[in-house]
């Protein structure tokens, strides 16, 4: 589901509301995939250098990074 989340950000410009919602939902599962991970850390770059922009909010400061990994 991250994949397809960023995905999604990355074709639109945009991270949604509800697609922030959904990546803080399945990150707080602490159970990811390290494809999950790459996935959301170029999101999070994107985001930081201005390339996706945020609904929910002006900033560009998106959420913690999830540290440390853990695979299920």
């Amino acid at each position: 589901m991250i994949r397809t989340l960023v995905a999604s950000a990355f074709q639109t410009g945009y991270l949604s509301v509800e697609s922030e919602g959904l990546l803080q939902q399945v990150l707080a599962t602490k159970c990811w995939k390290q494809k999950d991970l790459l996935a959301l850390a170029t999101l999070y770059h994107a985001v930081r250098a201005g390339q996706i922009k945020r609904e929910a909010s002006s900033s560009n400061v998106l959420m913690e990074f999830p540290i440390p990994y853990k695979s299920c």
